[in-house]
């Protein structure tokens, strides 16, 4: 009988870094795609007046689009590889 495999989904996230996470997971919808798979978020959404980074408050936007970033480049390696095989 194969091993089954686990699947944990829980993951610790740090207090400072818990609204990029928040602010991530909004715009999980958000993604630009082309011909080759995804390609970026689309950050019009945060920052066009009235987008999310008006609707939450958020204060630090350079912060928030730093961390975001990051996160974004993060996804983007995960999601390509699978593309790939």
């Amino acid at each position: 009988m194969p091993k089954k495999e686990e699947n944990n989904n829980d993951y610790e996230v740090y207090d400072f870094n818990w609204d990029i996470v928040q602010m991530f997971l909004r715009m999980s919808t958000q993604w630009s795609t082309s011909f080759g798979g995804f390609v970026g978020l689309k950050y019009e959404v945060l920052l066009l007046q009235g987008g999310l980074f008006d609707l939450y408050h958020v204060e630090d936007r350079e912060e928030m689009l730093e961390g975001l970033r990051i996160m974004e480049n993060a996804a983007l390696k995960e999601i390509n590889k699978e593309s790939k095989k």
